[in-house]
């Protein structure tokens, strides 16, 4: 009927211990596949953490400042992966890897992406 709104789906929400590297889910059966899914981000360093950072070099080990950034892109593309799996209606994501790349000096692009699946218990 011209005019009326599709019905919206009904958004599941993803439980974390369905979203595996594997290509099956132990317990579970695949019952459909609906593609492929990803988040991705492109993130900069700041002026004042790239800075920091090279403080930290200085003094050699772990340099917080880039691993709280990295974390935190990688948590970020991973939460966009999801919602665009719950979008498609999946309950689970197989085969789902990280790739990272540099777009330009001090500019880094994260792409989270796997397989939407809707599972049921076996």
């Amino acid at each position: 009927m011209p005019g009326t709104k599709p019905e919206p789906k009904i958004k599941i929400k993803m439980e974390q211990n369905l979203i595996t590297t594997a290509f099956n889910i132990d317990g579970y059966k695949i019952t459909k596949n609906l593609g492929i899914v990803k988040g991705i981000v492109v993130r900069s360093r700041s002026l004042f953490g790239t800075i920091g950072a090279s403080f930290q070099t200085l003094f050699g080990g772990n340099i917080t400042l880039f691993t709280q950034l990295c974390e935190k892109t990688r948590k970020d593309s991973f939460d966009l992966m999801i919602s665009h799996a719950e979008e498609l209606g999946a309950n689970g994501i197989v085969g789902f890897r990280y790739d990272a790349n540099d777009v330009m000096s001090g500019v880094t692009e994260v792409l989270a992406y796997g397989t939407a699946v809707i599972v049921e218990k076996s």
